[in-house]
């Protein structure tokens, strides 16, 4: 349930809080409310080659801590930690997605046969570091969709990088050639007194042509 629906609030005062109420639970039918409205993010062609897999059971967390170096503060204390993967094979979701489409009214049958056979063709051509590219960047646009849709659920995050990502896959029962971690988010009630953070000024970091 959205309880924060100020725009400026959740962008301009997010901040990574790496302590959590570690007695604080998030229900399963709220973490699928908010991956449903991360996953609004835009991906390329649509395939949306984002997994999420939230570790929350103690089993669960002891399995992930030593392959999260120094991170372990937010593992232990968090409601859940959200692992994000990218499917290397996402476009075999293609027909179901761009045939929804067409089901619910949402695109004409000779668009979708159009644009399927564009894009399938180069989809599965992809060498593997292509295809890493590709879902690594869609997946760390559902990233932060979702640690926005958070703090408007009245939660806050920390985006972890630090990981044993040639190890993270096969740990949790997954095919590493075929699921490559994007990024680990730690998700719950914040327990941490944030300090700000400066950015580069705009003018140091873009140019106009």
């Amino acid at each position: 349930m959205l309880v924060n629906n100020d725009f400026s609030d959740i962008v301009f005062n997010r901040r990574s809080v790496k302590v959590f109420d570690e007695n604080y639970k998030i229900s399963n039918d709220e973490m699928l409310e908010m991956i449903e409205e991360a996953t609004k993010a835009p991906s390329s062609v649509n395939m949306q080659p984002w997994r999420f897999m939230v570790v929350q059971s103690q089993e669960g967390k002891d399995k992930l801590r030593p392959l999260i170096r120094f991170n372990v503060r937010q593992n232990d204390t968090s409601s859940a930690m959200v692992i994000i993967f990218g499917d290397m094979k996402c476009y075999e979701k293609g027909e179901e997605i761009y045939g929804r489409a067409v089901q619910e009214g949402l695109m004409p049958k000779e668009i979708k046969d159009q644009a399927m056979g564009l894009f399938m063709p180069a989809y599965k051509s992809y060498s593997r570091e292509k295809m890493n590219d590709v879902v690594k960047i869609d997946g760390s646009l559902a990233a932060m969709q979702f640690m926005l849709v958070a703090r408007a659920h009245g939660y806050e995050t920390n985006p972890i990088g630090g990981f044993e990502e040639d190890q993270l896959a096969e740990a949790f029962g997954l095919d590493s050639e075929h699921y490559v971690p994007v990024l680990i988010i730690a998700i719950g009630k914040g327990e941490y007194e944030t300090h700000g953070s400066v950015r580069l000024n705009p003018k140091e970091i873009t140019t106009f042509k």
